[in-house]
């Protein structure tokens, strides 16, 4: 299992006597790109803060970049992941270059006496660039668009040249246009960087980009079903997983859900 980012087996995760996640096993490999859906207190975000070691299981283990939670410095560990989150805060006003070097340090500002290399800067300029906001590169944060703002952050999260990638309902507040330009940046950066991985929470079918892999669904933090995309969202075991009868379609590699005649 040498090309696997995370293995999670017989993950619980228990909050005040009440299990939020039990019995999940789940690998994603190098290459593979999860989706993570379910109904709102599914455990969708209680799984991706246990996968981005910001949370630790109640019970089983889980290995993230071939390193054991509770066995490794998660403050180390968690500069080798990339973890875009819309509700990432931004309290200066800096520039999306600015925005984007953060991502060195790992902060939400830029660190006082702290200064980029020139390699840094290229970098940074570059990643800017392959998100398609060049044009935008010395906005500053308050001006942007939301959906500028989420090409941002994947910029951000680029800085320190993660093997894995954690999106968060990364399409939370957009128009569908904004929706449109993000999820095509997603896609083009999936296939800059082969092996990479990447795991995706979402609600919305809508808003997987068509390079998602594999999905895993959730229901009362318990696994309704995972593995191949094609294979978990259908019709099926989505209306299972929200108990609510929907039909499931993907046409020219999206997905979409409405009401079951």
């Amino acid at each position: 299992m040498t090309d696997a980012l995370l293995h999670a087996t017989g993950l619980r995760v228990t909050r005040s006597g009440r299990d939020l996640l039990r019995d999940v096993d789940l690998t994603v490999r190098s290459g593979e790109h999860w989706a993570l859906l379910g109904p709102n207190g599914a455990g969708k975000s209680t799984l991706l803060a246990v996968l981005g070691a910001t949370s630790h299981p109640s019970a089983g283990t889980v290995d993230v970049l071939g390193r054991r939670l509770g066995r490794v410095d998660v403050r180390e560990l968690r500069e080798h992941i990339g973890h875009v989150d819309p509700r990432h805060r931004v309290t200066s006003p800096l520039t999306v270059l600015e925005v984007v070097l953060t991502g060195v340090t790992g902060t939400t500002d830029l660190m006082m006496r702290w200064s980029p290399t020139a390699q840094q800067l290229a970098t940074a300029r570059g990643h800017v660039a392959d998100v398609g906001l060049e044009a935008r590169v010395d906005a500053p944060w308050p001006v942007l668009s939301q959906g500028e703002r989420g090409r941002a952050l994947i910029a951000r999260a680029l800085m320190s040249e993660p093997r894995l990638l954690l999106l968060d309902e990364p399409a939370t507040g957009l128009d569908v246009a904004a929706r449109e330009h993000l999820l095509d940046t997603v896609d083009a950066l999936r296939l800059r960087r082969p092996g990479l991985g990447s795991v995706m929470v979402t609600h919305h079918l809508e808003d997987l980009p068509t390079s998602t892999s594999h999905a895993m669904l959730l229901r009362d933090g318990a696994v309704v079903a995972q593995g191949p995309a094609d294979r978990v969202i259908t019709s099926s075991a989505v209306s299972h997983a929200f108990d609510f009868p929907l039909a499931v379609v993907r046409t020219e590699g999206r997905w979409h859900a409405r009401r079951a005649a």
